[in-house]
């Protein structure tokens, strides 16, 4: 199970350039359960960079991100072996 959290409200809550992780979500209040997975979903729009680390992303807020510069790291992503 995931905490789910759209990428507007991280519009609203964080300024430019932020680092958005678990950690800051908790203190936004944009997640109340410590001990849930975070996933962030495509509803909204973001005007601004943002460096977001969660445990998961729906490509369309993947897409919205890296579109404004932003980047994307997934926490416990399984590792590709070459």
């Amino acid at each position: 199970h995931f905490a789910t959290v759209n990428l507007g409200r991280l519009a609203e809550r964080f300024e430019a350039g932020a680092v958005v992780d678990v950690a800051a979500l908790i203190a936004s209040g944009l997640v109340t359960k410590t001990n849930m997975k975070v996933k962030i979903l495509g509803t909204g729009e973001l005007g601004f960079k943002l460096t977001v680390k969660v445990h998961a992303i729906s490509e369309s807020a993947k897409a919205k991100i890296e579109a404004r510069g932003g980047s994307v790291e997934v926490l416990d992503a399984p590792k590709v072996s070459a």
